[in-house]
């Protein structure tokens, strides 16, 4: 995906790397209590087969990164804040480990959870 030539070799980050620096900044940002499946049959593939990077859909064109997220948020919380905060985190993340611009970071809350019942 993304390739750097310097003296000593090359270095390459592939798209399954980047995704997962994605997942996890999404997982770290408060209000989110996990990611979603995309469609029924990545949902089906993930009871098979657990992937770090389940919910995170990217769009490479050669010079920058498009992040679509599938999450589900804490019920009670500000959907927009939450949203607002993951965009931020992911953005950032991506950009300081790769030094790839990001374009866009889409997110798309597929459900809302209660995690605490009391």
């Amino acid at each position: 995906m993304k390739e750097m030539s310097n003296p000593l070799g090359n270095i390459y980050v592939s798209q399954r790397a980047i995704a997962t620096i994605a997942a996890q900044s999404a997982l770290a940002s408060y209000g989110v209590v996990g990611l979603a499946a995309k469609n029924l049959a990545e949902e089906v593939a993930q009871t098979l087969v657990k992937d770090p990077t389940k919910g995170v859909e990217l769009h490479f064109d050669g010079r920058s990164i498009g992040v679509d997220l599938y999450l589900v948020i804490e019920y009670g919380m500000r959907i927009t804040t939450v949203a607002s905060s993951v965009v931020d985190a992911v953005r950032y993340q991506i950009e300081k480990a790769t030094s790839l611009p990001v374009k866009y970071v889409n997110v798309h809350v597929r459900g809302l959870r209660i995690s605490d019942t009391d």
